[in-house]
């Protein structure tokens, strides 16, 4: 009864240090960072598409204009956890969501890839692992840009285009 008992609690004592083992912050630039006391709650990697609009642009010359992304978050392992899509809001599979605005941006380092942003929670719904994040890490961004070799004009006025990206999204919260 007591050798049980001393297993249980050694399993437990190795299940709480697993659960305490954090994903390190990515290194960024400082206009990206996530606010200091926020940690790491979750790391996904998206796969999916950019998609993006033909309209007039302020000056009234045609110009691809990003309408949402969609997308599909995976873990590390390679499985599907959730999604991202208009908002932009990302969604889990526990039903939990996230939607935020821009607060931050860099050219990607991959002058074919959209941009690395810092985005700030602006609403949650549902309740898991997005019920507590306040700030969205966009990185290692691959495509995405808006589609060069498809013409943007007066005829084509509303006319949609994807644009394959695949990226990795750091999801913060406040640290307990």
């Amino acid at each position: 009864m007591i050798t049980r008992l001393l297993q249980i609690i050694v399993l437990l004592a190795i299940a709480a240090q697993v659960q305490a083992q954090t994903v390190a912050r990515p290194d960024v630039p400082d206009k990206i960072k996530a606010p200091g006391g926020e940690e790491v709650v979750l790391q996904a990697h998206a796969s999916g598409s950019q998609i993006y609009v033909c309209q007039p642009g302020t000056d009234g010359a045609f110009v691809w204009t990003l309408k949402a992304p969609k997308a599909e978050l995976y873990n590390q392992r390679g499985a599907i956890i959730g999604h991202h899509f208009a908002g932009p809001t990302w969604k889990d599979n526990d039903g939990s969501e996230v939607t935020g605005k821009a607060v931050g941006k860099v050219d990607s380092p991959d002058a074919g890839a959209i941009p690395w942003l810092l985005v700030t929670a602006t609403g949650h719904s549902g309740n898991g692992v997005f019920t507590r994040v306040t700030s969205i890490q966009r990185i290692h961004t691959k495509g995405g840009l808006p589609p060069a070799a498809t013409p943007c004009n007066a005829s084509r006025q509303n006319a949609e285009a994807a644009s394959d990206y695949t990226a990795d999204y750091y999801f913060f919260a406040l640290a307990k």
